[in-house]
């Protein structure tokens, strides 16, 4: 069976949930899905430890939402794909947010004859389906430091393509920092 649809969840009023008991007997979440997402860090971390990396293009949510684990998957082959082919090694990528909130769903059967499979709301916890991360308004999804304004431009474009895969309004946003020694985490 295949994904639920975004809306499903990206754009509801959520309380984060994490909570996973080591009895199993006592927990709700048996069983925790994998993460999707491969790297959270990418390009030449060498030049960007070594203070090489003068310019900062950063994805910023302008609203509170729920990002699934495969969106971000998604965003980050996007933008790492495109600045491997049009800058490759002038850049330093991060993936900033990290998907701990568990999704579930209540599978109920729908239909003539499926009134047995159905428990109704009778232990409507759910099922473990995936994971999301919970992402509020100013934060951080990607991050992307770069050598020089050629991979700056290819950064900007990366990072507007990429606001397609993210379920929320999110901003490019460019800056230059000018005391290199000072960096954000």
């Amino acid at each position: 069976m295949g994904l639920r649809k975004a809306s499903a969840y990206s754009k509801k009023r959520v309380n984060p949930y994490t909570r996973k008991s080591r009895a199993k007997e006592k927990a709700y979440i048996k069983t925790v899905p994998q993460n999707k997402i491969v790297k959270f860090v990418m390009g030449n971390q060498k030049a960007y430890n070594e203070g090489k990396h003068p310019f900062v293009v950063r994805l910023i949510s302008e609203e509170r939402v729920l990002v699934r684990d495969n969106a971000l998957e998604a965003g980050r082959m996007l933008i790492n794909k495109k600045m491997d082919t049009s800058a490759p090694g002038m850049y330093y990528f991060i993936v900033r947010v990290y998907p701990h909130h568990i999704l579930r769903e209540n599978k109920t059967a729908a239909g003539a004859g499926a009134d047995r499979v159905s428990t109704g709301m009778t232990q409507s916890f759910g099922v473990t389906i995936g994971r999301a991360a919970i992402v509020n308004v100013g934060q951080d999804i990607f991050y992307i430091s770069c050598e020089n304004e050629k991979a700056v431009r290819a950064a900007r474009e990366a990072l507007k393509d990429a606001k397609a895969k993210v379920p929320c309004r999110c901003r490019v946003v460019f800056k230059k920092v000018s005391d290199i020694k000072i960096r954000e985490n």
